[in-house]
């Protein structure tokens, strides 16, 4: 089966995976390893992992997981997105920051609930389009606005994608308003992301609406996942399995038929390697040998059962097996 593709924010994880690297000297585990490892054995060997960067914390976190990255360029590829955690109005010089980031090797420029958090999505947008434009790079926006707020913030959205020529460059992650609109309403909306080229991440939260994965889907629009925070105090259910997620998306969104579940299995394959640009993904001559072996006889099973009996392979070599990282 294809390795999932698998974005995520850093965060710490429970997991103690000390492994020596290069040397017979064991190191002392930290958080962007312990996060790394555990993608890597429960089968993700593509991600888009959002680090903070703002006035509270400058480049710091940023330049620590660009080695980590470096670090384990061997066994996953890494695609890092710039990310105003604190807001990109209300931290002073985050503007800036942002942009020295991709100078620094972050790969996507991120946004924060331009109108509810940062109170002007006009100047938010600005920022976060402005840099795209200028460092050909592409945007994922966290949006968790719901209802009416969250249907505008999307327009805006869509319309600075389709002003600034990056349509099928722009991934929206979270948007929750989506999930509380009337089906018609979320179904007008749904055709105009497709349009737009924009891209809809959902982790399947339990205590909000979420997206209606069916009908985005059925409108064209691309719809990915990821494990947002990992192990942590904002979002303890987070284990950076993408086949887990799967399961959790096809129960929130009340999928039961092997159709259905098949299309869970999409949104954290397929789906993910559609949103992220990646043109050697999937199980066909030619493409890279990227695969996860598991104990299940079909798509279907495999959804609903969650086995961690698996193997995982990057470029045709084993990396990881029953939960432990060989490579």
């Amino acid at each position: 089966m294809p390795a999932p593709c698998a974005p995520r924010r850093w965060s710490s994880v429970t997991a103690n995976t000390c492994r020596p690297r290069g040397s017979s000297t064991c190191r002392a585990p930290d958080p962007a390893r312990n996060q790394i490892e555990l993608s890597i054995a429960q089968g993700s060997t593509r991600m888009r992992s959002h680090v903070m960067v703002d006035g509270s914390v400058g480049l710091a976190s940023l330049e620590t997981v660009l080695a980590v990255r470096a670090e384990y360029r061997d066994l996953i590829d890494v695609e890092l997105v710039a990310f105003p955690q604190s807001g990109i109005l209300r931290s002073l010089g985050t503007d800036r920051l942002l942009d020295a980031a991709i100078s620094l090797g972050a790969d996507v420029i991120g946004g924060l609930d331009p109108a509810s958090f940062d109170r002007d999505p006009q100047r938010h947008l600005d920022v976060v389009f402005g840099i795209a434009e200028r460092r050909g790079v592409p945007v994922d926006i966290h949006l968790h606005d719901g209802g009416s707020l969250g249907a505008f913030t999307i327009e805006e959205i869509i319309a600075r994608t389709e002003a600034t020529g990056l349509q099928g460059r722009v991934a929206i992650s979270h948007a929750y308003g989506l999930g509380d609109l009337a089906p018609e309403a979320a179904r007008r909306l749904a055709a105009r992301l497709a349009r737009a080229g924009i891209a809809i991440m959902t982790n399947a939260p339990g205590a909000h609406a979420f997206p209606p994965v069916a009908l985005l889907r059925a409108e064209g629009v691309t719809v990915f996942s990821g494990s947002d925070n990992i192990r942590d105090s904002w979002w303890p259910y987070g284990d950076g399995d993408m086949l887990g997620r799967a399961m959790m998306i096809g129960y929130r969104s009340g999928f039961y038929t092997d159709t259905e579940l098949e299309a869970a299995f999409d949104v954290v394959t397929y789906g993910g390697a559609k949103a992220l640009g990646l043109a050697d993904y999937g199980l066909e001559a030619g493409k890279r040998a990227d695969f996860v072996e598991l104990a299940a006889a079909h798509v279907p099973e495999a959804v609903v059962a969650v086995p961690h009996q698996r193997a995982v392979y990057r470029a045709g070599r084993l990396v990881a097996e029953n939960g432990k990282v060989i490579g």
